[in-house]
């Protein structure tokens, strides 16, 4: 593990497409053991910058580190020590996810003994033991999910990115993968940093919260930390009778900043509304003209944050594309091909350094190892797989 407390480093990193400054100058730092939210609309560069701090992108200007590693000119070094699962999940349907995980070992250079031993903690870390013997194809969007984040642990890394992780999924699905993300942060202290577009997934899991907009970080901090520079809770009275009288009462309460009366509904501002209920409800029970047909809390929102930061919901932002062509799936980012990059396949990397008691074929200079990411596609059932040590 790398001794640094900080384990993920941006500095002024920009990703330009022709004219297009898919991240513009963002500047960041993860500290180790820590759940970083990485929340934005479609387009905003979120998959952009994870593809840049996975090494897949190079960035066109600024710097960035991994465990302590340079992105840019140690890409092998930052591959042993980060595990990546991508919105395009390369699973390769006529495989069973026992040999998907077995493969994957041989990539990384591990012995078949490690391979195994790495293979039967995952399943129970993972919860996908039994579905490993099974074809790859008979999976769920969930099952598969869970597979795919094994398969980005095989080789025990010390920081995770997930991109978007629960696109698509159901709501019992993406509930699983919260599980398994907190679960590995908690019990093995992993670096995660996640991107996602749900407000709901960033405020659940996230220690800190970056909100990127037009490829620029435009916040930063705690889910609550953020909320509370929106300013106070809201609680809202609707009535009926004398709603003057109900609102005068309100108003002499220490603990409301501010009344606004509008019909038969009295919306009050206050630092700290679970605690301010019980006073309000009491105070509106001596105004025995009045009476009250329903009061309710609202409490400031990542989407409020979103909205106070960049003037629009996160949920109405349009896609930040140029020059993409063909019709935009709603619920799946679309970074990767509104840029227009050359080319699907990022370009061949260096050899990476061989780690303790691997096969010396690792470090032939002809290939890449491990493939990054690795290949889809696997040889088909029963077919031998390449030999290893024992």
């Amino acid at each position: 593990m790398s001794s640094s407390l900080t384990a993920i480093r941006a500095e002024g990193v920009e990703r330009r497409f022709g004219d297009l400054r898919a991240v513009d100058g963002v500047s960041l730092e993860v500290q180790a053991g820590e759940i970083y939210g990485f929340l934005g609309p479609n387009g905003a560069g979120k998959s952009t910058l994870t593809r840049i701090l996975c090494t897949l992108l190079t960035p066109s200007a600024g710097r960035a580190t991994v465990a302590g590693y340079d992105v840019a000119t140690q890409p092998g070094e930052v591959r042993l020590r980060a595990g990546v699962a991508l919105q395009e999940a390369a699973l390769d349907d006529k495989q069973t996810g026992s040999e998907m995980l077995t493969l994957q070992g041989r990539f990384y250079g591990l012995s078949a003994k490690t391979t195994k031993a790495r293979v039967d903690q995952l399943t129970s870390l993972v919860d996908i033991g039994s579905a490993l013997d099974r074809r790859i194809g008979t999976y769920s969007g969930g099952m598969k999910r869970r597979l795919d984040l094994a398969l980005a642990l095989v080789h025990d890394p010390e920081v995770l990115f997930l991109d978007e992780p629960t696109t698509g999924l159901d709501p019992v699905s993406r509930a699983k993968v919260w599980q398994e993300v907190r679960r590995l942060n908690q019990e093995l202290g992993m670096t995660v940093f996640l991107t996602t577009q749900y407000l709901e997934e960033a405020d659940e899991l996230a220690d800190r919260v970056g909100i990127i907009n037009k490829g620029r970080l435009v916040a930063e901090g705690s889910p609550a930390q953020l909320k509370r520079t929106i300013g106070t809770d809201v609680v809202i009275v609707t009535l009926t009778g004398d709603v003057g009288s109900a609102g005068r009462a309100l108003e002499s309460l220490e603990l409301v900043e501010r009344v606004e009366i509008n019909g038969p509904t009295v919306t009050l501002s206050v630092s700290d509304g679970p605690s301010a209920i019980s006073p309000i409800a009491v105070a509106l029970a001596q105004v025995p003209q009045a009476q009250v047909v329903e009061l309710s809390l609202r409490r400031p929102s990542l989407d409020d944050v979103f909205l106070s930061v960049t003037g629009e919901h996160i949920t109405d932002s349009d896609p930040f594309v140029a020059g993409a062509s063909g019709p935009q799936h709603p619920q799946r980012h679309q970074e990767t091909q509104s840029h227009q990059e050359p080319q699907r396949t990022p370009p061949p990397r260096p050899p990476l350094p061989r780690p303790p008691g691997s096969s010396p074929r690792a470090q032939d200079s002809s290939a890449t190892w491990p493939p990054w990411p690795p290949a889809p596609c696997a040889p088909s059932p029963g077919t031998p797989l390449p030999s290893s040590p024992p």
